[in-house]
Parts: C-alpha cells; structure tokens; sequence
C-alpha cells in the first residue's frame, strides 16, 4: 500500500516494538495531529474471546467522562405521553406506528441511535430488516428498550454509548477528538477501558485482552501497555 510522505513521518516517531502508557499515548496523538481537521480518537482492543460462544459476549454500555465529540440523532418509538417526553429530552425523531410504516415504505433512516418502549417492540418486527443490519434496532441488552424515554434520551445525548465485540473478537470505540486535548482523552481511554476489564464475560479463558491500539483519524496505531 502506498503511503504519504506524512504518514511515513509520523510512523517513525512511534516505536512499534513498544507499549506505551495511555498518558504517553495522548500526548503523541495530539502532538502528531495536524491535519486542517479536528481528528477524531479511535481504541481498538484485540481479545481472546471466542465470538462464537454465547458466553463469551463483550457487550455493554458506558457514558464517557467527556463524550465522544459526536453528536448523536436520536429516534424514539413510543405513544401517547411517551412521545411527548421524547420530544421534552430531545429526542430527534419520534413517532409511533406511523415512523414504523415510513421506515417500511421508504427504507431510509436519518438517526444513529432508535429507543423504543416494551409495548413497541411488536410493531417493530416489520421494520427489523430495515434496522437490524445497520445496528439501529433497540433491545434491552443496550437499555434502549425502556420505559424511562426521559432519562435514556438525556443520556444518550450525554454520550452515552454501546460497545459490542465484532466476529473476530475485536473491540473498536471512538473515544474523543484530538481537541479535547491530552487530559480529557486520557480520562475516557482509561474509563473505556476499566469498563472492558470489569465485564469480562463470565467464560473467557486465558488471556483476555491481547493488544490495546489507539489512532486518530490521519494518524498511526500507538500500543498501550496493558
């Protein structure tokens, strides 16, 4: 692959036979960022689960102490009094049977994150090929199906934020913007990560998290010392 006279600069200033502090990580992401954009800060975790077995699932969610930077459009399927608190949070779009049959007619989505209360789930089914595979559909296991529309619409906007393993057993999570400087992103690194550690699921055997990579958008993969 042909890389940029940039690129190559910046890969020789990161040893890659050594694993860095998360503090010393930050200062050389934010030292090495100069592109006309604010780049956004990614952490890529390699574990050694086996994706394949149901108890061996990584799956959670976490507010970070400073957001990831990106603001987030929310959608809420309810009725009744529930829409009504959904467009008191602010939420960004909300309905109940008619956004599902907008959804069904058109298949197009303008959210990044859908709440639905228990009572909705039902009249979801027609729309779970619609949402399932771009990750938008709702379910407990992301406490996005609930009846507190209130209190999840407000946290989502705080930032609040699922993780999930992919099928070769990685983790990959924005964690901030380069402008959020060294202090901020250190702190979300580290409470991405202490959440990771304290919900290794119950069946993972051996080592559970291999390699700690972060990286802005134009930058190079640092390795954390785990």
């Amino acid at each position: 692959m042909q890389r940029s006279k940039r690129y190559k600069g910046l890969k020789e200033q990161v040893d890659s036979t050594k694993r860095y502090s998360v503090e010393e990580a930050v200062k050389m992401l934010v030292k090495n960022a100069n592109s006309k954009f604010d780049e956004s800060v990614e952490i890529h975790i390699r574990t050694g689960i086996d994706p394949k077995q149901a108890d061996q699932q990584i799956r959670g969610t976490i507010v970070l102490p400073h957001g990831t930077g990106k603001e987030k459009r929310i959608a809420v399927f309810a009725e009744g009094e529930k829409l009504m608190e959904a467009e008191a949070a602010g939420a960004d779009v909300f309905g109940g049977q008619d956004l599902i049959d907008k959804i069904k007619n058109t298949k197009e989505v303008d959210f990044d994150v859908s709440v639905a209360t228990p009572e909705m789930m039902k009249k979801m089914a027609s729309v779970a090929k619609v949402l399932g595979p771009k990750g938008l559909m709702p379910s407990p296991k992301t406490d996005t199906v609930t009846t507190d529309i209130k209190g999840t619409v407000e946290q989502l906007k705080k930032g609040k934020l699922s993780y999930k393993n992919d099928a070769t057993s990685n983790l990959h999570q924005l964690v901030g913007k380069v402008s959020f400087g060294e202090e901020k992103l250190k702190e979300n690194i580290e409470a991405y990560l202490q959440t990771i550690r304290d919900n290794k699921p119950t069946g993972a055997k051996g080592e559970f998290i291999k390699t700690i990579t972060v990286t802005s958008t134009m930058g190079v993969g640092i390795k954390i010392n785990l």
